[in-house]
């Protein structure tokens, strides 16, 4: 009996210091930041500028951006939990070709930009970025937001506070707590987590046409988020299947094809 009971304790033991370890490490299971900063002409693009911006709360974070063709309409890019906008230097020129104008921001703690990442520098990043085009000129009926993966629920977010031209989410989450509680499934993740994106709690706020892309066979962001969002939001909203794909669709040229085209219905060219 003792040693049944010495045996339970040392297993309470290993739990508690896991969670403790998981709780301490969180945000570095959450996000994977590549800190390179090459000029955007190193990367192959013309006609974009390297632009800092001032967070709310001191931080510093870039911004890469691209003029529109007249009458087009901008995009205000954020990009996933890992890598860098510089990895998604493809997608910026492919938008240039669609004479869309193109902001992609570097989130806190990525690529050149100062500080570390957290649900709440995140906004601010996105408020900043929202911001610098406002005082560039851009009308908000002008402003299209597309959220990739992590991405996804600062757009949800950005755009149930003001006003946009449309939303198109790749790959998104009810929230990103329901994904990590379903990749632990032994730890009291909801309690725990940090930084939770609740996407379900805001996405029927949400006042511009919607566009949700999700590829059926991602392990990353399961297909059945992508859809249980949908059907929290309100109209008008349009569902896509990407197919039978994984979380590898969000840097599918046919993928980012697939958004011009509902960009484009809304802005003919």
């Amino acid at each position: 009996m003792l040693m049944l009971k010495l045996g339970l304790a040392g297993v309470g033991l290993l739990y508690v210091a896991a969670v403790a370890g998981m709780v301490v490490f969180q945000r570095d299971l959450q996000y994977f930041p590549d800190r390179s900063d090459p000029a955007p002409v190193g990367v192959g693009l013309v006609d974009v500028q390297r632009v800092p911006l001032a967070t709310a709360d001191g931080e510093t974070v870039v911004l890469w951006w691209a003029d529109p063709a007249p009458d087009r309409p901008v995009i205000l890019y954020f990009h996933g939990n890992a890598g860098s906008i510089a990895q998604r230097a493809d997608r910026l020129a492919f938008y240039q070709s669609r004479g869309y104008g193109a902001a992609f921001l570097s989130w806190r703690g990525y690529g050149g930009s100062t500080g570390h990442p957290t649900e709440s520098g995140l906004m601010q990043d996105a408020e900043a970025a929202y911001a610098y085009l406002l005082a560039q000129g851009v009308a908000p009926d002008r402003i299209v937001l597309l959220g990739e993966s992590l991405g996804s629920g600062v757009a949800v977010q950005l755009a149930a506070r003001h006003k946009v031209a449309a939303v198109i989410l790749e790959a998104p989450y009810t929230a990103a707590v329901d994904i990590a509680a379903q990749a632990y499934p032994w730890l009291p993740v909801r309690v725990l987590m940090l930084d939770q994106f609740l996407s379900r709690d805001h996405i029927a706020d949400i006042d511009a046409p919607l566009l949700i892309l999700h590829g059926e066979r991602d392990r990353v962001i399961p297909y059945r988020s992508g859809l249980r969002l949908f059907d929290q939001a309100t109209a008008p909203k349009t569902f896509v299947s990407l197919g039978a794909k994984g979380h590898e669709a969000l840097y599918d040229p046919a993928t980012w094809a697939r958004g011009a085209d509902f960009i484009d219905a809304a802005f003919p060219p």
